[in-house]
């Protein structure tokens, strides 16, 4: 097929081929529910609903796409034990409001949604497979993996072993045959709950962070698969030591490797740690979600992106221009006009790398010669620039007319808005109408104070929010 990925691995553009002719395989690292989200989280989850849509809309295979809940870690248990909360309690408490930024997001729910705590008897299988292969031993009731035993560890990032620093997922001590082994299962110690712990060959414990997502991926995609995407940060240890343990296993695991660029703030990695984070919650507060969509899906995947109010305002102002072509054309024409095509120079940028710079300009291009047909009258290139542009913004997941962004967490308010705007409007038309054009242009001039564009078509008044 013509798509082509960077892949992380081969640290090269490939052509991407399926396993399964027609289908593809993805395994997306969600995350670790210790504490509200940030816009440095959700844009790893936003990047692969783009190219699952891609995939589906644009190439027309079927996807099966798994994005994991990693609901039993150390940062978890240290959160929990530091607000004296069971530590399932907090991080069902932070699972909700992952799900609740992903959905204010427009992100497609998963093919499967799968939490590290419902498969520790995969886990434990898994472990066993590694022991009994050499690769894995267990120490009085922890259980690690023995990186020497692998020739190819390094291999995803391109280190060598002894230029390794020691696997900072447990104590550096004498029992562990290399420092730089990893723990594959953490035997439960003194003062841990007992709710986080199950029972195994090894004594009770507690599994680690990267055999989980490897038990889970295997669970649901089989030994070997398409796609395994996450943020930047996820390539070592994480995604390397998934690497190793399952192919020392005996499967082939991911067969691509796809990691997006980090949200900066201050020209830092966003991060609770640093205490520089821009949480969702809270930045829907500001903008509209479908504009913070618009300024997390249109720079390259790969790049950085330094979250500013500026550049967040700059996204917002272009998506509004977006629209408000839309939604006039869709009144002159309907919404329904114009074939779903999508034009050349938007697939050729998504099927290089997923180039969302260019698949955005070609929208804004497309845009401006439906506004030019807007002033010329012409319907029937109207008709057929809003059939184009609403497919590739439905795509990226930024249709203005999708459901999902007349609905939300602020939909009481729109609707109040809309009813009080209105309630203005039939107000103005009525001082029209009895030739009162002093009380009609002062209503107007009330909504534009108040951030209300208001533009008299031959359909009646529109109006929209100028910012």
């Amino acid at each position: 097929m013509s798509l082509r990925l960077y892949d992380t691995a081969a640290r090269a553009v490939r052509d991407f081929t399926p396993l399964r002719p027609g289908e593809a395989s993805m395994y997306v690292c969600g995350l670790t529910p210790q504490g509200p989200p940030h816009v440095g989280h959700v844009r790893a989850a936003l990047v692969f609903d783009v190219l699952r849509r891609w995939l589906e809309q644009g190439h027309g295979m079927a996807v099966t796409l798994i994005r994991n809940v990693t609901d039993i870690e150390d940062k978890i248990l240290a959160k929990a034990a530091e607000h004296d909360v069971p530590w399932w309690a907090w991080a069902y408490r932070y699972e909700l409001a992952v799900t609740r930024a992903y959905d204010a997001l427009g992100m497609l729910p998963p093919t499967y949604e799968p939490r590290a705590t419902g498969h520790v008897p995969d886990m434990v299988t898994l472990i066993q497979r590694l022991i009994d292969r050499g690769h894995a031993y267990a120490v009085d009731g922890d259980v690690y993996f023995d990186v020497r035993s692998f020739p190819e560890y390094g291999a995803l990032t391109g280190q060598k072993l002894e230029n390794l620093e020691p696997a900072a997922d447990t104590d550096t001590d004498e029992r562990k045959r290399d420092p730089r082994d990893f723990a594959l299962w953490k035997g439960r110690k003194d003062g841990e709950p007992e709710t986080a712990s199950w029972p195994t060959p090894w004594g009770p414990g507690r599994p680690g962070w990267h055999i989980e997502c490897s038990a889970m991926a295997e669970r649901y995609l089989g030994p070997e698969f398409d796609i395994h995407g996450g943020g930047l940060d996820l390539r070592f240890p994480h995604h390397e030591n998934e690497q190793a343990q399952s192919r020392a296993a005996g499967g082939g695991f991911a067969q691509y490797w796809l990691h997006n660029g980090w949200v900066t703030l201050g020209g830092e990695k966003m991060s609770k740690s640093l205490g520089n984070t821009a949480l969702v919650d809270e930045v829907v507060q500001r903008v509209r979600p479908v504009e913070l969509r618009y300024y997390l899906v249109a720079p390259h995947y790969r790049s950085t992106i330094e979250f500013t109010d500026a550049a967040l305002e700059e996204a917002g102002s272009a998506y509004r221009r977006i629209e408000s072509f839309v939604k006039r054309a869709a009144e002159r024409v309907g919404a329904d006009a114009g074939a779903p095509v999508l034009c050349a120079e938007f697939t050729a940028a998504l099927d290089d790398d997923l180039g969302t710079p260019a698949a955005v300009a070609a929208i804004h291009e497309t845009v401006r010669q439906g506004n030019t047909a807007l002033a010329d009258g012409d319907e029937a290139a109207v008709a057929g620039a809003l059939g184009s542009v609403r497919a590739m913004l439905g795509v990226l997941g930024l249709d203005p007319l999708d459901p999902r962004w007349a609905t939300g967490s602020d939909d009481r308010l729109a609707q109040a808005t809309d009813g009080l705007v209105a309630l203005a409007l039939e107000q103005r038309q009525a001082a029209r109408a009895r030739k009162d054009f002093a009380a009609a242009d002062a209503i107007r001039d009330q909504l534009t104070a108040l951030g209300v564009s208001v533009e008299d078509t031959p359909q009646g008044p529109r109006w929209e929010l100028s910012r």
